[in-house]
């Protein structure tokens, strides 16, 4: 079952509840530190000092913590629909260009100030049908997972909004617009960040505590601390755990994605096995390891992608065979990170 948070609206799928704030003051409370300065795995000498540097290339090393997933969970399962539709680029908004990213024609480049007719209306497939679609999957299957929305599209589908609440999923705000932040001004991103936070809390009922900007900047994580509601953030690739990033002040809990288990990579493919193999494949892997070492399973999912129905058959089949699996947590992503901060504290005293 899922764990939602204590403020959401929808308490059905509750499991896990853990305090956005939290101070630990007794010195004896113990302290599961988790980054590649002072992590140091159960009897293991200290690990030697990694040189300064920007990049964390160390992460937990040759032995990452046990999770201790309820339930004893050999694998945490965690499946993401990207709710992107009407927020890409269009010159309907007044931006310089067409979409040009994630569609099913191959080898497009966006058209200069004008509108393309062809994407436009294949991203529209992904609101108008193939969310509809992925909401039964998950629905029939009583099987949760984590909308990323990005606000602008939210608010022009109000009724896919209300389906996700009433589904029980947790939406975590994938930014205003389904922009490359890379070269964004840092008081636009700024400004992006208020008004999706905005946006989603008057849609959905409750202001998201997840965010996956998707393409960020170099600003982003900086303004994201800076917002100051979020529990945590996945615009990161680097691990098959949570981990804490402390390079803004108060720690910020990292909750790695993934674009390998994602249906992007899939986008020219014509049949939805071979998006079943994969996943199958990566899931029989973590699952292995899960005996003496529990992983994370993200699954990234697009409307406009898997929603079609030659390859929503292979998520199908995939949905079936977690559920065929004994000690598999299947959860949401706030799910986790109640998990996390309650288990697997930083080393710093605010939390």
């Amino acid at each position: 079952a899922a764990s939602a948070r204590n403020d959401h609206p929808l308490s059905s799928a509750r499991s896990v509840v853990v305090p956005l704030i939290k101070t630990m003051s007794k010195a004896d409370e113990p302290v599961f530190v988790h980054d590649a300065q002072h992590y140091k795995p159960d009897g293991a000498p200290l690990r030697p000092a990694a040189p300064s540097y920007p990049r964390d290339l160390v992460g937990y090393g040759q032995k990452p913590p046990h999770p201790r997933w309820p339930g004893d969970a050999r694998i945490a399962v965690q499946f993401v629909i990207n709710y992107e539709e009407g927020s890409e680029n269009c010159v309907c908004d007044g931006d310089g260009q067409s979409e040009h990213l994630l569609s099913e024609i191959v080898g497009v480049q966006p058209y200069k100030g004008v509108r393309h007719a062809n994407m436009e209306s294949l991203y529209e497939y992904g609101s108008r049908a193939g969310f509809w679609r992925l909401h039964r999957l998950f629905t029939e299957r009583n099987m949760p997972c984590t909308v990323y929305a990005c606000a602008l599209a939210l608010e022009r589908n109000p009724e896919a909004g209300a389906a996700m609440v009433e589904a029980g999923w947790e939406v975590a705000t994938h930014g205003y617009r389904w922009w490359d932040y890379q070269n964004v001004d840092e008081a636009t991103e700024r400004e992006h960040i208020r008004k999706a936070v905005e946006v989603q809390t008057k849609i959905t009922g409750s202001r998201p505590i997840g965010i996956y900007q998707g393409k960020p900047g170099p600003n982003t994580l900086r303004l994201v601390a800076e917002e100051g509601g979020f529990l945590y953030n996945s615009d990161s690739y680097a691990d098959d755990l949570p981990y804490w990033n402390t390079s803004f002040g108060r720690p910020m809990l990292i909750i790695p994605y993934t674009l390998d288990n994602n249906d992007m990579r899939f986008s020219q493919a014509l049949e939805g096995d071979r998006f079943f193999n994969y996943l199958k494949d990566a899931f029989d892997v973590l699952y292995a390891e899960g005996a003496t070492a529990p992983k994370m399973m993200s699954i990234g999912l697009h409307c406009r992608i898997v929603g079609r129905p030659g390859r929503a058959l292979g998520l199908a089949k995939f949905l079936d065979y977690v559920k065929s699996h004994q000690q598999v947590w299947v959860c949401r992503r706030d799910a986790i990170a109640d998990h996390w901060i309650k288990n697997h504290k930083p080393i710093t005293a605010k939390l």
